[in-house]
């Protein structure tokens, strides 16, 4: 998977500049470069500051890497979810199952190793979400408070209120999530 050939055909199938897309996304045109030629993967808060700027959703931008699915699929292997933060900061994986943008709902299976985050800049977008925490401990800021969860915890929030996950624990963290419409 190829993030950063893909930000590059969007972003000039939008005939948008690197400095233009930069500006939008709030970072400098250095950075848009080196994701760009794959010399730094993006954290999932800088893609998803990314892809607002174009606009286009995580789950569009990663669509395209699935292979055309038959509509009346309804099952699908551990091998065959698509990875949403491939070399995540701290090795945080986001799996996603099947082709959210053909659905109105998505469903997210989150791993976060000791230490990994969504990022330093808080996430909002169009959406509600909601998760349960499977295993480990997640510490969660939503609009201001914030909250460390652990097995069998949950959440459920409006996603336009600034968020981020953090595992602050030693142990990973595992969290089963759904958000919809699927913005993320």
């Amino acid at each position: 998977m190829d993030i950063g050939k893909k930000l590059q055909a969007v972003r000039k199938q939008k005939g948008l500049s690197q400095r233009e897309l930069a500006a939008r996304a709030g970072l400098t045109n250095g950075t848009i470069s080196l994701i760009e030629k794959n010399r730094t993967s993006p954290s999932v808060a800088s893609l998803k500051s990314l892809l607002d700027a174009i606009p286009m959703s995580m789950s569009e931008f990663f669509s395209s890497f699935e292979e055309e699915q038959d509509r009346t699929k309804v099952f699908w292997g551990a091998d065959e979810f698509t990875e949403l933060s491939p070399n995540g900061p701290g090795g945080l994986s986001l799996r996603q199952l099947g082709d959210a943008s053909r659905h109105a709902l998505q469903i997210l299976h989150e791993t976060y190793p000791p230490g990994a985050d969504t990022g330093e800049k808080l996430m909002a977008h169009e959406s509600e979400e909601a998760g349960i925490v499977v295993r480990g401990e997640v510490e969660v800021t939503v609009d201001g408070q914030t909250r460390t969860l652990g097995p069998g915890d949950g959440y459920l929030f409006d996603s336009r209120l600034p968020h981020r996950f953090r595992n602050t624990g030693s142990e990973p963290c595992e969290i089963i999530s759904a958000c919809t419409p699927p913005t993320f």
